[in-house]
């Protein structure tokens, strides 16, 4: 394993967001944004503020800064203000992972009950828990009748060969 690795996985969860975000939640209408559904973690909004939320979790532990408190999705009364905050989210993580080394990859850096878990393995897990809560928003974008597409990875190398 290598950093090198990392920052692509990295671009490929990162499209995937902008992709989720630009080209199905955009067709929503602010109705149907916040209409709670009986899926996981009920609305549209709130399964992308906590995965967003996640990330910046994640990321605040592999800083060695404090835990945010999980985001409210009442926060985020429009998509305009969670793209926003997402923006930063993928600013702090890009700036991170532009920093790592590949040694990094082998450290222990969180305390607690995380505190076994390499920072590879937490890289893993947040780009994992990606894919399972875009998953999930696209299917309630297709139940809301909007044509979704997958997000493979594979899909993802075929269109950035160069990546």
């Amino acid at each position: 394993m290598n950093v090198a690795a990392f920052r692509h996985f990295y671009e490929y969860h990162f499209a995937e967001n902008r992709q989720l975000l630009e080209q199905y939640v955009a067709q929503l209408s602010d109705e149907q944004f916040i209409q709670e559904v009986a899926y996981s973690l009920g609305s549209v909004r709130n399964q992308l503020v906590h995965l967003m939320s996640v990330d910046e979790t994640w990321f605040s532990g592999l800083r060695g800064v404090e835990f945010p408190e999980p985001l409210d999705p009442n926060a985020f009364a429009d998509r305009e203000a969670l793209r926003k905050y997402w923006a930063g989210v993928e600013a702090m993580m890009r700036e991170y992972l532009a920093n790592l080394q590949d040694a990094d990859l082998q450290t222990k850096p969180l305390d607690g009950e995380d505190e076994n878990l390499i920072v590879w393995q937490v890289l893993l897990q947040v780009v994992n828990h990606g894919t399972d809560h875009r998953a999930q928003v696209l299917r309630m974008c297709h139940d809301f009748g909007i044509k979704t597409s997958s997000q493979d990875y594979i899909f993802y190398v075929y269109a950035n060969p160069s990546a």
